[in-house]
């Protein structure tokens, strides 16, 4: 059975990507070229090693887009790592028609149909875009500190979104109708002591979230959406200039450290999004809130429900980059503004835009203005008699005269 997992997005410079990644050995790579053809080279293998990434090589991209419809996959030859056997499988137009316009992928631990007993394999996974094959360089990463249990009845874990189609094709990881997709395999080890040696020891982002949790030495408290969250003042003043003006600066807000800071025009999943970001560097997985969830699980099916949980997520994403920018957190806009960069629609593109002029965020605007100048004809009429392109109109009328001068270029080119 396939199993499927939300994942953290890690970014270049990330210590925890970065210290598992040192650990790797080279597990071959598997070249695609066609819904039928596939060749795996295993010979840089090294058996024994617990961690270990293999690369997978699709050329002529756009064929096998074509050749594998939705739910149909390429798959990889056999590589080993940690003494077990894997492959993976591409899927061009995702697995399954929840997710029929993005590129998912899976990695499967292959056993033996009639080997009875056979023990379950722990491990950790990440998928990633490679820039350079020579250098195995990862650049867009999709990565989990979750360790998954591969068993002979769930022998694949993996991501139904990994990446967009249209935000991959009009990248740079595509290139000449090529690209290449690393995947990266750390099988835990039962020995606790060789399992700490890998690297699992708890490291100070950890540690941090842990004193968020325990809300031990807490020293302040904000009020959000009807909730209350303690946190500490020098934590929050070292992150963000703006925690530092308003708790020790002459924005202070309250004379004794037990008083309630009201924080208005915020959701307090998002508040708590960014709470934990600040104390662990990571951006965390949107919280489902179990009401709503179970309410559109009565009236939706199941491509209805994922497709709201979606536009669930991407608000949440939107607020979120709207805290960052108000608190000055630079990295978490940065991490924001990427992922939107890389779910623009023609659905959500308009309040995109708009959300990028407002908080003066020139690479979203431009990812935004490009996504606009690559639609057909149709879809240029439907994003324009949208009320979001007529509030772009009306609020920054400067940003319409960019896309025509835009649009202009591009025809005399």
């Amino acid at each position: 059975r396939r199993r499927k997992l939300c994942f953290r997005r890690l970014e270049r410079g990330d210590p925890a990507r970065d210290a598992t990644r040192s650990l790797m050995s080279f597990a071959g790579v598997s070249v695609v070229d066609s819904a039928k053809h596939c060749t795996c080279d295993t010979s840089a293998v090294y058996a024994g090693a617990d961690s270990g990434y293999h690369l997978l090589m699709v050329r002529d991209y756009s064929r096998t887009k074509v050749q594998l419809p939705t739910g149909e996959s390429a798959t990889t030859g056999l590589f080993t790592v940690g003494e077990y056997d894997w492959y993976i499988e591409y899927y061009p137009n995702g697995e399954n028609p929840n997710c029929r316009d993005f590129v998912s992928l899976y990695v499967t631990r292959h056993t033996l149909y009639d080997c009875e007993g056979e023990e379950d394999v722990e491990a950790k996974f990440s998928f990633s875009l490679v820039d350079q094959l020579e250098k195995h360089k990862p650049v867009y990463i999709h990565g989990t500190n979750k360790t998954c249990t591969f068993s002979s009845s769930a022998p694949s874990w993996g991501s139904d979104r990994f990446v967009r189609r249209d935000a991959l094709e009009r990248s740079a990881h595509l290139k000449g109708d090529c690209l290449t997709i690393r995947c990266d395999i750390m099988v835990v080890c039962k020995d606790h002591k060789i399992e700490d040696a890998a690297g699992t020891v708890p490291d100070i982002n950890q540690h941090f979230g842990h004193l968020l949790q325990n809300k031990v030495g807490a020293d302040v408290t904000f009020e959000v959406g009807g909730e209350t969250f303690a946190a500490h003042r020098c934590v929050l003043a070292a992150r963000s200039k703006v925690f530092m003006a308003q708790l020790f600066g002459p924005m202070k807000e309250g004379a004794t450290t037990s008083s309630v800071i009201q924080i208005k025009d915020m959701e307090a999943k998002v508040f708590r999004a960014l709470l934990s970001f600040i104390y662990t560097d990571s951006l965390p997985a949107m919280e489902k809130d179990s009401m709503e969830e179970d309410e559109m699980s009565e009236v939706m099916d199941e491509g209805r429900e994922e497709a709201a949980e979606f536009e669930m997520w991407l608000q949440w994403l939107e607020d979120l980059f709207v805290a960052a920018d108000r608190y000055d957190l630079q990295l978490l806009k940065l991490i924001c503004e990427k992922q939107l960069s890389e779910h623009i629609s023609v659905s959500s593109v308009t309040s995109t835009l708009a959300l990028a002029e407002k908080h003066h965020c020139c690479g979203l605007k431009e990812a935004c203005l490009k996504f606009i100048q690559v639609q057909s004809p149709s879809c240029l009429q439907t994003v324009m008699a949208t009320s979001g392109w007529d509030h772009i109109a009306v609020t920054y009328p400067w940003v319409v005269k960019e896309f025509i001068a835009k649009l202009a270029s591009n025809q005399r080119k």
